[in-house]
């Protein structure tokens, strides 16, 4: 259970312009397939896809103080993405196979279609305030729903750390070398092939259960149709239900998977164990449990994510007063 990352209004972006040629050779380490994204409005990596890292050591994703590194698996097999703010845009460069499928949905990757228009928040100071200090955040969307689904069914009813922890460690044994000039130890996540064959003795190892590790299994022998049956989903909602079809994918995995892969804006974690306290504590001083977190949320129906990521982003932190969440260690010793 990871709460997301951070909100607001975007103009239609102007399409990315690769600066390579279309159909140019695969990426080598030398030669990547780039392109300089120019939106219309100002974006802002780290508020974007901040969502996207699991954690200080993922080994799919890497900040500095100039940009991104991302990993992961595009239709077209392994990719390595760079992406920097610049002067003129955000300079995007990739690395591998997925190179140009990388490259080609940078736009996306980068919340262009993320209209927060018909977004009224001026009812709320701290929302109002939020989106006015930061006008940056989009939506991501990343077109990848089973590397979306493999983190999350890993953080189920568990700590951050206790799920950083395990994503980290199961990504470095079993995820590929990543192709390209990338920081040293970045890897690929797993295939679905290769998370189905993960030994039980390396979940345990790993402080994964086994209900975990079953639903995880499940999703990666239904990976590839998942990916279809979700891209080609009538609504959003009706992709959360594909999702729910998997054994041990509930409301709140459905919710943080869409919210990646597909740039949901009106998905909820319900069942998260901070998410409900931040709501409450940001819009009316006192924490509130699931039913009055959606209660408050009702009257942005369509947008509540959007307006979970204003919360997120505007500095607001809710005082804990209760117990907190115990860490299960599931690991041998």
């Amino acid at each position: 259970m990871v709460p997301l990352a951070e909100a607001p209004p975007v103009a239609p972006a102007t399409p990315a312009t690769p600066a390579a040629a279309p159909h140019a050779p695969a990426a080598t380490a030398q030669h990547p397939v780039s392109t300089v994204y120019r939106p219309a409005s100002p974006v802002d990596l780290r508020h974007t896809l901040g969502t996207l890292g699991r954690g200080s050591y993922d080994p799919t994703t890497v900040w500095d103080a100039r940009g991104l590194w991302r990993t992961f698996r595009t239709p077209d097999g392994p990719v390595a993405l760079r992406l920097d703010t610049a002067s003129d845009g955000i300079r995007a460069r990739a690395w591998g196979a997925g190179a140009e499928w990388a490259i080609a949905g940078v736009p996306q990757l980068l919340g262009c279609d993320d209209d927060w228009s018909a977004l009224d928040v001026s009812a709320s100071p701290l929302l109002h305030e939020s989106r006015r200090r930061n006008p940056g955040i989009r939506l991501t969307r990343t077109r990848r729903v089973f590397e979306a689904l493999a983190p999350a069914i890993i953080e189920q009813k568990v700590t951050s750390v206790e799920a950083y922890r395990a994503w980290a460690r199961l990504v470095r044994s079993y995820g590929d070398v990543a192709p390209g000039p990338v920081p040293d130890g970045m890897r690929v996540s797993p295939s679905p092939e290769t998370w189905r064959r993960i030994p039980s003795w390396e979940w345990h190892r790993a402080g994964v259960d086994p209900r975990r590790s079953r639903a995880l299994v499940q999703a990666a022998t239904v990976a590839s149709s998942l990916e279809r049956a979700t891209a080609s989903a009538a609504t959003l909602a009706e992709a959360a239900a594909l999702l729910r079809t998997v054994p041990g994918v509930g409301v709140w995995t459905a919710a943080e998977t869409l919210q990646r892969s597909h740039g949901d804006p009106d998905a909820v974690s319900v069942g998260d164990y901070h998410l409900a306290h931040y709501v409450g504590s940001a819009l009316i001083g006192r924490r509130v449990d699931d039913d009055g977190m959606l209660e408050l949320l009702e009257p942005w129906t369509g947008q509540r994510q959007r307006v979970i990521r204003l919360i997120l982003a505007s500095g607001h932190r809710d005082e804990r007063h209760g117990p907190r969440m115990t860490i299960q260690d599931h690991r041998g010793h």
